[in-house]
């Protein structure tokens, strides 16, 4: 009986979008031409990654560019089921300022005005810029984009791999990210997205009370000033004298000059003790708010017919691959497997290289090192003459 289930839920999943970048790609994907007019449009092309394992992706080509693209598929509606979202991205080189993540929204007029005005339901994957970085996920609702309470953490390296992001949305409004096959999040759209109005709000009515002291820290009342505190930094200099070839009708009335105050003490404050009548922070009560209206379908849209890059990266050469989106996770767990492959066959290519370059630069200092050991004995050498 499990295995006739297993068979059945195999049999109803259902993958809406899928791409390789194989054959015909171009006639799955629309470039837009937003930003075209500014001259900032970047271009894609399909392009095999730094450790060459035979995978090719659709890279952005330029530096200091927009890049965007999209592709579109049957109309669905995510309500009801689980949406799974998965792709890969590999940093050929640095980012430094700029992201790497998709979009995925309902029908579009015109693919080819496609770019950052465009409404979208979700937004994910890395995104970076100096010291800021994480990996975004924004979900759309009532016209406004929603981002996450607390960052999902950067787990794209600039290091020639690929990683592998998946996103999966469940009815019960629950979510989770993996990189890599492993997972970063795992939470809830209710409580860490501020998607819904807070179930309770301050009391409009509830006042301050005026005797209230809110005020942790007093001046202490027995603390006064000594009598021999001195707070004047700069004295008159008793010891100076007038010159004599002073001519007051042309130098004015001499005056003695100032000094440092061997006796200044800096200037005097009262010592602060706990305020015995503080209260603590006033805040008004809380009621509930009468706007608060529950949704258990936040997870929930009508419409999704397109993914797409939309980016700005001020060091290109990011390749994407791998795309999936679906309602079974299963079956992203199994398409995952065989980029987890490449994805280590480039780790072992980039140990090799990274030990093949140290072995050329030991070589190259021992080499060093004996060009400059023969010179010295050929001076040595010559002295001896």
């Amino acid at each position: 009986m499990r295995f006739i289930s297993s068979l059945l839920a195999a049999a109803s999943a259902k993958v809406f979008f899928s791409e390789d970048f194989s054959d015909g790609w171009e006639n799955r994907w629309v470039e837009s031409d937003w930003k075209k007019s500014e001259g900032s449009k970047g271009t894609f092309e399909l392009s095999t990654v730094k450790f060459d394992t035979g995978a090719k992706g659709l890279m952005t080509k330029e530096d200091s560019r927009h890049f965007t693209i999209s592709a579109s598929f049957d109309s669905f509606s995510n309500k009801g089921k689980t949406l799974v979202v998965q792709y890969a991205a590999n940093y050929q080189k640095e980012i430094e300022c700029g992201g790497a993540y998709v979009k995925l929204g309902p029908k579009m007029a015109d693919a080819t005005a496609f770019g950052d005005p465009t409404v979208y339901n979700i937004m994910f994957g890395p995104d970076k810029c100096g010291y800021t970085k994480r990996t975004h996920l924004i979900f759309a609702n009532n016209g406004k984009n929603h981002l996450k309470k607390s960052d999902l953490a950067y787990k794209q390296d600039h290091d020639g791999t690929t990683h592998l992001y998946r996103l999966v949305v469940k009815p019960d409004n629950t979510v989770t990210v993996s990189v890599n096959e492993k997972e970063v999040y795992s939470g809830s759209l209710k409580a860490d997205w501020e998607i819904l109005p807070p179930k309770e709000i301050d009391d409009p009515e509830d006042k301050k009370p005026s005797d209230w002291v809110n005020e942790p820290m007093m001046d202490d009342p027995e603390d006064k000033k000594p009598a021999d505190w001195v707070e004047e930094a700069k004295i008159v200099d008793k010891s100076a004298k007038k010159p004599d070839d002073w001519d007051e009708e042309e130098d004015g009335e001499w005056e003695a000059p100032m000094i440092d105050n061997p006796d200044y003490k800096g200037a005097w404050k009262v010592k602060r003790i706990a305020n015995p009548e503080y209260k603590g922070v006033w805040a008004p009560k809380k009621i509930a708010n009468p706007n608060f209206k529950d949704d258990d379908e936040l997870y929930a849209f009508d419409d999704f017919s397109f993914i797409g890059f939309d980016l700005w990266q001020v060091k290109g050469n990011t390749i994407f691959n791998h795309i999936l989106i679906g309602d079974d996770v299963s079956e992203a767990v199994e398409a995952a497997k065989k980029v987890m492959e490449l994805r280590d066959k480039e780790l072992k290519m980039k140990e090799e290289a990274t030990k093949k370059q140290a072995e050329e630069s030991t070589k190259t200092e021992e080499a060093a090192k004996d060009s400059t050991a023969d010179v010295e004995e050929e001076g040595e050498d010559e002295n001896d003459l």
